[in-house]
């Protein structure tokens, strides 16, 4: 990536600086997939949360006003969306989405820049160091070892990277051509075609991988504020398809290691 990427840090120190930099950059837009997420949080890290997704975010988008960026895609959580009402935040770090979200009505009310939001569900890929659970099952499943998990009710909506990557680009695109479909401020849903409840992944997860997965169900109880139903509500971006099913992308996880 060295010959194609090029990195700028923030001064952060005067807004006027990075604007200018912007300015002179001749950037359409901005992906700002920028955030410190944190499950669960410790009282020491709301200061660093509230920095990283409300601070910094709005940092972000000033600069991006004052360089007359023409768009500006923003990264959103499902978790804004517990119990699929339209707001109810899962945790600190889902609050700290939706109070960007409130920011960001007033550049899109006062500024030509347009702003979205896509939201993101669970996401899954090669290469990723994430502990998620199907790094934790190749890991047991290695191992031997026996896992406690939940009952394993809970549905669980999730997206291979390269079809998240493929609508964070569509999106980019529409907001470039003006695409008539795209509402200035709208938040659009990433959403797998199928959903499936935590015990059925595990079965596709060996069915895919081959592997046997010794997993006591129902050994541990459910997460205080358990998502159990995934935001359902939300919209897709204008002419997006996944691309990629669930077996096909664990495979794909596979094939690369």
């Amino acid at each position: 990536f060295d010959d194609m990427v090029y990195t700028y840090k923030l001064n952060e120190a005067n807004v006027q600086d990075d604007a200018e930099y912007l300015s002179m950059g001749s950037f359409d837009g901005i992906i700002h997939l920028a955030s410190l997420y944190l499950t669960v949080h410790k009282p020491e890290d709301a200061v660093k949360l509230i920095d990283s997704n409300v601070r910094f975010s709005t940092y972000i988008l000033e600069c991006a006003s004052q360089a007359k960026i023409q768009w500006f895609i923003n990264t959103g959580t499902f978790w804004q969306n517990y119990n699929n009402a339209e707001y109810s935040p899962v945790n600190l770090y889902a609050a700290a989405k939706q109070a960007f979200e409130s920011i960001a009505q007033y550049y899109i009310e006062t500024n030509k820049i347009k702003f979205c939001t896509l939201r993101l569900c669970d996401t899954y890929g090669p290469n990723d160091t994430r502990s998620k659970i199907f790094n934790l099952w190749e890991k047991i499943a290695k191992t031997g070892e026996t896992l406690d998990m939940s009952a394993g009710d809970q549905i669980i909506d999730i997206s291979y990277i390269d079809d998240i990557v493929d609508v964070f680009i569509l999106l980019a695109n529409h907001l470039q051509t003006d695409h008539p479909a795209i509402t200035n401020g709208a938040v659009y849903a990433v959403k797998a075609e199928k959903r499936y409840t935590l015990k059925e992944l595990a079965s596709i997860f060996e069915k895919a991988t081959s592997f046997k997965l010794n997993i006591n169900w129902g050994e541990k109880p459910y997460r205080d504020r358990e998502v159990m139903v995934p935001w359902e509500n939300g919209i897709e971006v204008p002419t997006w398809n996944q691309q990629i099913d669930i077996e096909e992308g664990i495979k794909n996880i596979f094939k690369k290691k």
